[in-house]
């Protein structure tokens, strides 16, 4: 059996299928939800969960919580003498999960279909498919959090062609991601976000409330034990807004007590800077998937966080729509994670469908840009095929040499969006020898391919020679064999074709032709530049703007005819 994993940054939980459905398996306190944390004594046990949040309020040196944000990275957490990093600590949760899962199912469990967010780089899913096999687990799949929500929300069943917006707000990280689905095809088509915003910045709001409120009170000068007590009952105080228009705040530090009410209206003015930074990855998703707000069809809430009457009433005025609320927001992503696991087990209660997904980062390389006054700037980021790119894709590139007899040429294979190369993640490199010449006659084809399983193919063809170079850089998912690697790229091959080869693009482009050579005046200027616009249309690769264009041609096409 395959379970599905929502490893979070407040809470995780697991789930796996049944024949009446998804269902989530409690933990060994026979609760759903299992706290992010973890403690361990003088005697290195280890404690998990709700146990491991109380050891962190009279221990609080000795337990660590929020590491999912530092996924990926090399920060390290102390516990006691002990040190660890966030992969490590989410090992042990992963590890405490399995166990439960086994205990209620009365069978060994040895795959996962673990979640992570969208916006999750490689670094992060790599260390993330690392905890998952430090606990003990083979990762089937590494699933994107809003993918496994729109999954749970049986989006994928609906009849007609419709996009969802997910808004997937958690205890630690943000999430937007725009869904379209037409026939069997669930297909991603942008993902954005913030890293560093969560519930957890909606209670740090409440607790600077408290300070401000209370000055004669130093923040710094306060032990972590009492500092992890005004979070926690600065957590408390948040979640008493859920049914009320006021809640209170009581604080004992040493010998007194202090208590603070708050009210909605004041604690909403407050958040006004974070749900400010929400707006910024709404507006780049709708972007990048070149949609109006109007052309959303449902807006699904995902995430703890979400249960708050602040965030609901400011997605409802963002969206001019009340949101899907049918499942809970704490439980969609495991509950969509664990129907991903039957997916692939290809079980017969669950309809067949197409994932598709999407590049959360740009894939480029690094060149010497030229400016108009033939100065070189070093260093500078070329992408490739840009986020947001569904996937499967292929982009090619031609490059210049730029030194007079230079005689080879580095492939820096770059993944990120700064505009300069050293502040992207480097994946690795090629060195292709070319023939010398003067500046700018000799250049190569660069292509990469990029798979939904995490596989980038990078080939690297000199014009003059037609020498080529392949290298295969594999993702964090990927547990495949050299030959079923070569396999899978050989039936992408048919991506490197450029959309305006296809047969069917190709027959619109000639029909516009014969239709320019019919027409006279000012008709042959509507033809060309209707022309033009398809052609830019296939020179950006991008599916969903090739079907735009083609539909709206087609219909200019026959307009003209009639």
């Amino acid at each position: 059996m395959i379970i599905g994993i929502d490893l979070g940054t407040t809470n995780s939980l697991v789930a796996y299928f049944t024949e009446e459905g998804p269902k989530i398996i409690p933990n060994r306190l026979g609760k759903n939800l299992t706290p992010s944390v973890i403690s361990i004594d003088e005697e290195e046990q280890v404690y998990v969960g709700e146990l491991a949040v109380e050891r962190m309020l009279l221990y609080p040196e000795s337990a660590a919580s929020v590491f999912k944000r530092d996924m990926g990275s090399k920060k390290q957490f102390k516990l006691l003498h002990k040190t660890f990093l966030a992969e490590e600590l989410s090992a042990l949760v992963l590890r405490a999960l399995k166990e439960d899962a086994e205990s209620y199912l009365k069978e060994e469990v040895t795959e996962a279909v673990i979640s992570v967010p969208a916006y999750f780089n490689d670094a992060r899913r790599r260390a993330t498919k690392r905890a998952g096999e430090l606990a003990g687990l083979k990762v089937e799949r590494i699933i994107s959090e809003p993918t496994a929500a729109a999954i749970a929300y049986g989006l994928y069943q609906s009849k007609e062609r419709a996009r969802f917006l997910v808004f997937d707000l958690g205890g630690g990280t943000f999430d937007v991601s725009i869904l379209e689905l037409y026939d069997t095809i669930l297909e991603v088509r942008a993902v954005a976000g913030d890293n560093f915003l969560g519930g957890e910045d909606f209670t740090a709001i409440l607790e600077n409330m408290f300070f401000e409120k209370f000055r004669e009170l130093d923040r710094l000068s306060l032990g972590e034990k009492t500092l992890r007590h005004i979070h926690k009952q600065a957590e408390q105080c948040k979640l008493g807004f859920t049914d009320k228009k006021t809640s209170q705040m009581r604080c004992k530090i040493e010998e007194n007590v202090y208590e603070m009410e708050i009210e909605l209206s004041k604690y909403e003015e407050a958040c006004g800077e974070l749900l400010e930074r929400i707006r910024k990855p709404v507006k780049r998703s709708l972007a990048d998937a070149h949609i109006r707000l109007a052309d959303i069809d449902k807006v699904v809430l995902v995430g703890g966080a979400t249960k708050s009457p602040v965030v609901r009433r400011f997605v409802s005025k963002l969206f001019k729509m009340l949101p899907d609320i049918n499942i809970n927001p704490d439980e969609a992503v495991a509950l969509g994670a664990a129907i991903q696991g039957a997916m692939k087990e290809r079980k017969e209660a669950i309809k067949e469908v197409i994932l598709t997904d999407v590049c959360p980062f740009t894939l480029g390389t690094e060149v010497v840009r030229e400016w108009e006054n033939h100065q070189f700037e070093h260093g500078v980021f070329c992408p490739i095929i840009d986020r947001n790119t569904v996937i499967p894709a292929s982009r090619t590139e031609r490059l210049y040499t730029v030194r007079d007899n230079q005689d080879k040429i580095r492939i820096n294979v770059l993944q990120g969006e700064s505009r300069f190369a050293s502040n992207n993640l480097s994946l690795g490199e090629l060195m292709i020898e070319v023939p010398g010449a003067k500046a700018g006659q000799e250049s190569v084809d660069v292509t990469y391919t990029y798979d939904i399983n995490s596989i980038l193919e990078v080939e690297v063809k000199v014009v003059s020679t037609e020498k080529v170079m392949k290298k295969v850089f594999l993702g964090q998912d990927v547990d495949m064999s050299p030959e079923e690697i070569e396999e899978r790229l050989k039936t992408l091959s048919y991506l490197k074709i450029h959309p305006r080869d296809r047969e069917e693009n190709k027959y619109l482009l000639l029909r516009g032709e014969r239709v320019y050579e019919e027409s006279l005046g000012d008709d042959r200027l509507f033809v060309e530049t209707a022309i033009r616009k398809f052609e830019k249309a296939l020179n950006t690769y991008d599916q969903g703007i090739i079907e735009e264009a083609k539909a709206e041609f087609k219909r200019f096409l026959e307009m003209m005819e009639e």
